[in-house]
């Protein structure tokens, strides 16, 4: 099992692992995984985005009477507010559920537009969506919003060759009524995972290496994963009964990903 946490501000009790719906795996898959207490699931609200497994997956798992477990986080790629309710509404019945936990609105370089947030509230003010969430690749642009107070998820990018998140979004994003703070892409879109890529002498570290890197901070409150196939979700599952990453561990990780970013 997983070790459960509570996600910032929103009360949520999630798994240190988040499943993505992008690499498709079965739905027995995604069902192992949340029997593991990994609960946290992302789909895409968008054609390209879903992935009939994780619905299929959703449906088992509500049809057990499990829903209050799961917490499901809805994706929507549509910056305008119309297209985001379309989207959305359709997606709560593709997954059978009356209600989303998270509205994660992804990817903004900027500020999102007021009337695309406000539609995003008006959501959350009839009860289809329980808490905001916002994906993105400016990471200074997270602080800023945490000043509004209007977002209560954010998910970012951080791995051993991404570590602005270290000094960007850490510090200044903390305290008891914080946002939770959810990281994707730990295989840096698989690049730490190449041989060809190492460094001279060095063995390429495993995606369950990967995530132990960024578990370890204890920053993260979830660490999102991705798995094609029964045989690599069962693989990275594996990490969930390995112990921390010791410092020699992290100082490896932290030297391939230097050598891969391009670091001196």
């Amino acid at each position: 099992m997983t070790k459960q946490i509570i996600l910032g501000r929103t009360g949520l009790q999630a798994g240190k692992l988040g499943i993505a719906s992008s690499f498709r795996a079965p739905a027995s898959a995604y069902e192992e995984a949340f029997e593991k207490g990994c609960n946290y699931f992302t789909w895409g609200t968008f054609i390209k985005g879903r992935c009939p497994e994780m619905e299929k997956a959703v449906r088992n798992i509500v049809a057990k009477g499990e829903r209050d477990k799961l917490i499901m986080a809805m994706l929507t790629y549509a910056h305008i507010r119309y297209l985001t309710d379309v989207f959305f509404n359709k997606g709560l019945k593709r997954l059978g559920i009356e209600q989303a936990d998270v509205l994660l609105l992804g990817y903004f370089p900027k500020r999102p537009s007021q009337r695309l947030l406000d539609g995003a509230l008006a959501l959350k003010e009839k009860g289809l969506v329980k808490f905001i969430g916002l994906s993105g690749h400016n990471r200074k642009l997270f602080s800023e919003l945490h000043k509004e107070g209007l977002i209560d998820v954010f998910h970012f990018r951080y791995n051993a060759a991404h570590r602005g998140a270290e000094t960007e979004i850490f510090p200044h994003i903390q305290g008891e009524q914080r946002p939770g703070l959810v990281s994707f892409t730990a295989t840096r879109w698989r690049k730490l995972l190449k041989q060809k890529k190492m460094p001279t002498g060095v063995t390429a570290p495993t995606a369950a290496d990967c995530y132990r890197f960024v578990l370890a901070n204890p920053a993260v409150d979830i660490c999102m994963m991705g798995a094609a196939n029964e045989k690599q979700m069962k693989e990275n599952l594996e990490l969930l009964d390995q112990s921390p990453m010791t410092d020699e561990e992290l100082k490896k990780m932290r030297m391939i990903g230097d050598h891969i970013y391009g670091r001196k």
